[in-house]
């Protein structure tokens, strides 16, 4: 399931994700009591894995800029980036067995 900020919500983003048969995930930031609610940068509860995504996929240098002229093929190169990271860390879990 797609984990999504509250920026992609709405119509047109639940349109786009109902058009591609997937159900995004929408992280919020937590409820506050109005003397305990919190000003500034809140960490919220999922967005790590997002961000850690995004960080794997630039230490590709194909992807460190978006030079695709397609996004099928910008989607296929992120496609290509992840399968070489998860192969990576097969390899190490594999000698560590």
């Amino acid at each position: 399931m797609p984990i999504v900020g509250h920026s992609y919500t709405g119509e047109t983003a639940a349109g786009a994700a109902e058009a591609e048969g997937i159900e995004p995930e929408e992280v919020k930031p937590p409820e506050a009591k109005p003397p305990e609610a919190k000003r500034g940068f809140v960490l919220l509860p999922r967005r790590r894995v997002v961000e850690r995504s995004f960080v794997w996929a630039t230490r590709c240098r194909r992807l460190v800029k978006d030079y695709e002229r397609y996004a099928t093929t910008l989607a296929g190169c992120h496609v290509v980036a992840f399968v070489e990271y998860m192969l990576k860390q097969a390899v190490i879990l594999m000698q560590s067995a």
